[in-house]
């Protein structure tokens, strides 16, 4: 293992942070603070190695989604794995994890940490970097324990999340046949921050742009597009509709 796993020292507020949201003081702290680091704001070590949290981003995302895939399977024990593969990807998409960086208070500690506006998706990514920081810190079980009391059970409501109807696509799809429309989904591959591949989706509905999304893979961006699209339609019908007083 890395040095940094051994080294304690103490950071007052990364160490007050880890204790107000999750709950205990980290035994090292470093793990914590290269939890806070993210790609587009570090610099190499002195071999020339990484020093920022994609690696522990990596083994976050692992460890939340098997420990998310256990949760669901006590929780729900007569539905199938489909049901329970979907929403999983509910809880754990990109979206979701930022979202709840946000109510946790992580986005903001980042920016007074790193002095720099951080990026939509840096919040979730930090997430799943600390989930991994802590399990390196405490072992599996306690990180479980974490997991589901600190984060899933205090600020998602997973029974609202199950009976959630996401398929946008689906539900824009029936619209345009039942208005008899023509559609397409042009995509466009583009890189983010860390050079990774996204993809940039639009719909066009009898030649008119409806709405834009960005996923890294054609589904998840033909889904955001969708969903753009659907909010688009409904206000429309919305505004349409007479004001009865």
């Amino acid at each position: 293992m890395r040095r940094f796993l051994f080294t304690k020292r103490y950071n007052p507020p990364i160490a007050k942070f880890v204790k107000t949201v999750f709950g205990f003081y980290p035994k090292h702290i470093q793990l914590f603070e290269l939890a806070c680091t993210p790609s587009s704001f570090s610099q190499k070590n002195e071999d020339n190695t990484p020093n920022d949290n994609e690696r522990l981003e990596y083994l976050g995302d692992a460890l939340l989604s098997a420990i998310v895939a256990d949760f669901l399977f006590r929780k729900y024990p007569l539905e199938n794995e489909g049901t329970l593969t979907e929403v999983r990807s509910r809880i754990v998409n990109r979206e979701q994890l930022n979202h709840l960086a946000v109510k946790i208070g992580l986005c903001e500690f980042l920016q007074q940490e790193t002095q720099q506006q951080p990026s939509k998706s840096v919040g979730g990514n930090a997430l799943e970097a600390f989930i991994a920081a802590i399990y390196l810190d405490r072992g599996f079980e306690k990180t479980k324990k974490i997991i589901i009391e600190k984060l899933i059970l205090t600020y998602l409501d997973i029974d609202s999340i199950f009976l959630e109807d996401n398929n946008f696509k689906s539900k824009i799809l029936c619209w345009i046949q039942k208005e008899h429309k023509n559609f397409e989904f042009k995509h466009t591959i583009i890189k983010d921050e860390k050079r990774k591949q996204l993809y940039d989706v639009k719909l066009y509905i009898n030649d008119e742009l409806y709405g834009e999304g960005m996923g890294y893979t054609i589904k998840a961006g033909e889904q955001e597009a969708s969903k753009n699209a659907w909010d688009k339609i409904n206000q429309a019908i919305e505004e349409c509709e007479p004001n009865i007083d």
